[in-house]
């Protein structure tokens, strides 16, 4: 299968792009963008790059963004996913972008950390979901022939860690950003608890490193 490293262009691409790197860390931002990458070669090998479900404008936007809820413009104020995903719509809508597409974009990044429901709300929350599991180790048989390439392109730089640091300190401000069984919530109190979560000590496993 050929498969390329290019994202898309366009100035909703540039946008999208610009507004994680101006406020994630590199790593999370790096994270972000191999995220895309990883859920294109999902969707190619599942056959559905032809599908009308599919849009890749999206899926770049959806991927790149599920993580603004732990950068700079997060106040900290709703879970990380939702904080995330009023952010990103706010970015669509000022690009003109339909309502129906902002709101399939903001359901994805919305539940990206819910397994069980992301599958069953559309391909976009299904290749969102996903393409960032791959960047933990989920769909390595698929992955694998194209990781170094796209590591390369987009280092890790111990990504668990600041990922982890992100969701935990936004957790932190408030008991809205961080309920109980939500993803925030439960590494809030396993930082608290023990000084480490579990997705943390998971990355040691990951075929990919930290």
């Amino acid at each position: 299968m050929d498969f390329s490293l290019d994202l898309p262009t366009g100035p909703l691409a540039e946008a999208v792009l610009a507004a994680a790197r101006a406020t994630e860390t590199p790593p999370v931002a790096n994270h972000s963008v191999r995220s895309f990458l990883f859920a294109e070669l999902i969707a190619a090998h599942e056959g559905c790059l032809g599908d009308a479900a599919y849009d890749r404008d999206l899926l770049f936007a959806a991927t790149v963004l599920h993580d603004l809820g732990t950068g700079e413009l997060a106040t900290g104020a709703a879970r990380f996913e939702v904080e995330g995903a009023d952010l990103a719509a706010e970015l669509l809508r000022r690009h003109g972008v339909p309502e129906p597409d902002v709101d399939r974009v903001w359901e994805a990044i919305a539940l990206h950390t819910s397994p069980g429901i992301a599958e069953r709300r559309g391909l976009l929350c299904h290749l969102t979901r996903e393409g960032v599991g791959s960047d933990f180790g989920r769909n390595a048989e698929v992955v694998s022939p194209w990781e170094k390439r796209i590591h390369a392109a987009h280092p890790r730089l111990s990504m668990v860690r600041s990922l982890v640091d992100a969701i935990v300190e936004r957790a932190a401000r408030s008991d809205a950003a961080s309920p109980r069984y939500s993803i925030g919530g439960e590494l809030l109190r396993e930082r608290r608890a023990e000084g480490v979560t579990e997705l943390e000590r998971a990355a040691a496993s990951c075929p990919w490193g930290e």
